[in-house]
């Protein structure tokens, strides 16, 4: 069941880094130059209270020094990229290995 909802948060970020990047070819297309959109303002443009919510929560809960050179370093990076690399830690963490005897073992 873990395995399988790990699985599925590695879908839906695949899914939206597909998308934002996407849209950033056809903006880079468009502009005749390359244009990578930060994290920060593809999600400040998605939901603008989340964002403030979750930097508030980190800030609170955690030590400022979190917010401040790792999240914004984070937030500064391409959309595309950034979600990509989630989806690709979340698909690690939901890879089983295949066993080591084979398939046709007794």
């Amino acid at each position: 069941m873990i395995r399988f909802i790990l699985k599925a948060i590695s879908l839906l970020a695949l899914v939206v880094a597909v998308m934002a990047g996407t849209i950033d070819a056809i903006q880079s297309v468009s502009a005749s130059e390359p244009v990578l959109t930060p994290l920060a303002v593809a999600w400040s443009t998605a939901s603008p209270d989340t964002i403030a919510l979750v930097a508030d929560g980190i800030m609170r809960n955690l030590h400022p020094y979190v917010w401040d050179p790792a999240a914004m370093w984070v937030l500064s990076q391409p959309a595309f990229a950034v979600l990509l690399a989630v989806s690709l830690f979340f698909w690690l963490i939901a890879y089983r290995r295949p066993p080591v005897a084979g398939r046709f073992t007794a």
